[in-house]
């Protein structure tokens, strides 16, 4: 039988490693629903959790690199913007450079500044739980305690899913994707349009990797996001590019994360390759098709000649 304690951790422990994955993906449905196949969500985030972590380490203040985080992820949101839709290159091929190009760079940077310290000692943001919420009995400490970024995160995914259901930048976010001429003649500008949806995806890619390195472990090491970016594009797509569903498919993956610590500590022995791989297996079957019909937006990868 599980004790309830044992139980409150995993649950805790699944959102915390859940919450990277809400982030990214919230900011890829917006590039998707917009039309744009945003692959070098991988890259941004790893360029937020670098600069986060080189910012928090440098300055003393963890907000300093969550700021120095955001700013150096938008120029590479601007270039996968204007390689995309303005030059009209292949997407995917686009996104799969950026991030090997940015693996490649943080990798350099982070031993020409922490030399052979395998793990370099950061200052991290503050955890905290809502009032009245914190004395609750196992879920206070190990459910409700997390860093504040995460409640953050949650009020800015209300606000994504309002926006995007209730308002007209919504309904422009959806048109550009699914019938781009038609709003272009309607007098939308679907290019401008699907720029800021793919700067919005870089700036919550920068919160998910600073999330990564100076809200949950506060380090930084080499190639840390380990495929957390291409998890949240298949949370899309398990979620069929709705939010509800895409939010569910990131818990999902979290819980699967989350098994890779909590089986052994039940004495389960489950071999720990087989539990890494768990989270990527589901993400194949949800690309594969083999949780249900997929329907993305009809224009998803298909540049816009106009404006």
């Amino acid at each position: 039988m599980i004790e309830p304690e044992m139980a409150a951790v995993f649950v805790g422990s699944s959102i915390r490693l859940a919450a990277p994955l809400l982030l990214a993906a919230t900011g890829e449905l917006v590039s998707e629903r917009a039309g744009v196949l945003n692959m070098s969500v991988e890259g941004m985030m790893l360029t937020g959790a670098f600069a986060g972590a080189v910012g928090s380490w440098a300055t003393g203040s963890p907000l300093a690199g969550l700021a120095l985080g955001v700013i150096c992820v938008l120029p590479i949101a601007w270039l996968q913007a204007f390689l995309s839709i303005t030059l009209r290159a292949n997407q995917i091929v686009t996104g799969i450079g950026i991030n090997i190009l940015v693996l490649g760079a943080t990798t350099l940077g982070y031993r020409a500044l922490f030399g052979g310290r395998s793990r370099a000692e950061i200052p991290g943001l503050d955890k905290w739980a809502p009032p009245g919420l914190a004395d609750v009995p196992y879920l206070g400490e190990h459910v409700f305690r997390q860093t504040w970024l995460l409640y953050a995160a949650a009020v800015l995914i209300v606000v994504v899913a309002w926006t995007m259901r209730s308002t007209s930048v919504g309904l422009a976010v959806h048109a550009a994707g699914t019938a781009p001429q038609a709003a272009a003649n309607s007098g939308l500008p679907v290019n401008r349009i699907r720029y800021g949806a793919v700067m919005f995806a870089g700036f919550m890619s920068a919160l998910a990797g600073c999330f990564l390195s100076i809200g949950d472990i506060h380090t930084f090491t080499e190639g840390m996001t380990s495929g957390a970016g291409y998890l949240a594009i298949a949370a899309v797509i398990f979620g069929n590019w709705k939010l509800g569903r895409t939010l569910l498919a990131c818990g999902l993956f979290g819980a699967a994360t989350a098994l890779q610590f909590q089986l052994p500590a039940l004495g389960v022995n489950v071999p720990s390759a087989l539990l890494i791989m768990l989270p990527y297996v589901l993400a194949l079957l949800a690309v594969g098709g083999l949780v249900g019909r997929q329907i993305a937006p009809a224009a998803l990868t298909q540049p816009f000649a106009g404006r």
